[in-house]
């Protein structure tokens, strides 16, 4: 069988293609949602319950989809998550109000939670350790991709054929994934379209920071293993402390407009895709910046943190959103907070695969994502009392400065991981 030259990069693709479908499905509530409140006549309130849900479900999934992943494979795995999300997506169609929505955001939320700790795990299989931020980065593209995309289909699909039929007709975009995926997957070791050179350059990338020492056979105990570590604890959370910002952009971008600034929803379709355009460009630039340090010299790890603060020292331009004069400027700044915010998300989902020994990364990003889902869910409640009672003030502060916050633990907690580990065997 032919070999194909850079094989890794082409995994990354389908990996930010997955990426984009899974924040399409996700985001697409929120663009609709405009539409649902003049319907179905569901509050700003009810809605953040809504989004709870999937909140919820999400952070209970995510390390149980972590371990799923690391104990089936992540060709099956995803295969079997991918197909799961799409059908929840399709049965947004049937729901009716809060109760219902409810229903199906938590079914895609156990779906959508193996998406990360999968690419997780497939940059630690397939990455040496310096391109690992580049790979995270391309997949954490889709992100910004998914959302970007949506507002435009959704709405167009909304107007010309009604926001059930969209649902519907989206839900079927996963399908046309797996069939590549099942067909080209597989760990480099045992694929037949990898080169030698390029097995040999990922294995000898992969020591210049390899957790775990010794990490062969199945597994048990792994939840404690990484919990009792103190590196888990730092990117836990750093993670809660990050992931509000995104929550917020990923839900409430729409709404604040609509509400706001007075736009309506086909005004808002011409330019809502713009913060996520600088999202996936912050999810480039994080993937880049890591490289760079390295480059001027410093260790890998190092080279991580250095590359989050300076990412990190973007975000209190959001504050500026609160005084922006006009819906222009507002939205400058909020594509300025969506870039930060993204370069910082490419290198902190990478640090499991940094920190932990392969067959446990899979759960190391589930469990931190966890944490990160907490810190969301807990925002998202805190933005549905806000926007109704405050206004969105207190909002664009705190967005500000978390970012900063995650970051400075980040430096405190942690280290470089040991060479070896204790032996963990069934």
């Amino acid at each position: 069988m032919r070999k194909i030259r850079g094989l890794r990069w082409y995994i990354a693709i389908m990996l930010m293609f997955v990426t984009t479908i899974n924040y399409f499905d996700r985001t697409s509530l929120g663009v609709v949602y405009p539409t649902l409140k003049e319907q179905l006549h569901i509050g700003e309130q009810y809605y953040s319950y809504i989004i709870l849900s999937f909140q919820f479900a999400y952070l209970v999934m995510l390390p149980l989809s972590g371990r799923f992943l690391d104990w089936v494979g992540i060709k099956l795995g995803f295969s079997i998550a991918v197909t799961f999300w799409s059908i929840a997506k399709m049965l947004h169609a049937l729901a009716r109000g809060v109760f219902s929505f409810s229903i199906v955001r938590v079914l895609l939320g156990v779906g959508e939670a193996a998406n990360f700790p999968g690419i997780a795990k497939v940059a630690s299989e397939w990455f040496p350790a310096k391109e690992r931020t580049m790979a995270t980065g391309i997949a954490n593209m889709g992100a910004g991709l998914g959302a970007l995309l949506a507002p435009p289909i959704m709405i167009w699909l909304v107007f010309k054929v009604g926001w059930q039929e969209a649902f519907v007709i989206t839900g079927l975009i996963g399908f046309f994934w797996i069939v590549p995926w099942i067909l080209l997957y597989k760990p480099p070791e045992q694929n037949s379209l990898i080169t030698p050179e390029e097995l040999q350059y990922i294995t000898e990338g992969q020591k210049e920071l390899q957790a775990g020492g010794k990490n062969a056979g199945p597994q048990k105990n792994v939840w404690k293993l990484i919990m009792g570590q103190r590196n888990f604890w730092g990117i836990a959370l750093a993670r809660f402390l990050s992931e509000p910002a995104w929550q917020f952009f990923s839900y409430w971008i729409p709404i604040y407009f609509v509400t706001q600034r007075g736009v309506n929803l086909k005004q808002f379709a011409l330019f809502g895709w713009l913060p996520f355009l600088a999202a996936d460009i912050g999810s480039f630039a994080g993937g880049v910046l890591s490289p760079f340090y390295q480059k001027l010299g410093f260790k890998v790890l190092t080279a991580r943190k250095l590359s989050m603060t300076t990412a990190a020292l973007i975000m209190p331009f959001a504050v500026l959103i609160i005084k922006a004069p006009t819906v222009g400027w507002a939205l400058l700044w909020f594509c300025v907070a969506a870039f930060g915010h993204q370069c910082i998300s490419a290198t902190l989902m990478t640090l499991p695969a940094d920190l932990f020994p392969k067959r446990t990364v899979g759960t190391a990003n589930g469990l931190s994502g966890s944490a990160a889902l907490a810190g969301g869910m807990l925002f998202t409640f805190a933005v549905g009392w806000l926007v109704t009672h405050v206004g969105y003030a207190p909002v664009f502060v705190t967005i500000a400065f978390l970012d900063l916050i995650g970051v400075v633990l980040l430096w405190t907690l942690i280290r470089e991981p040991k060479t070896e580990t204790p032996s963990i065997t069934v």
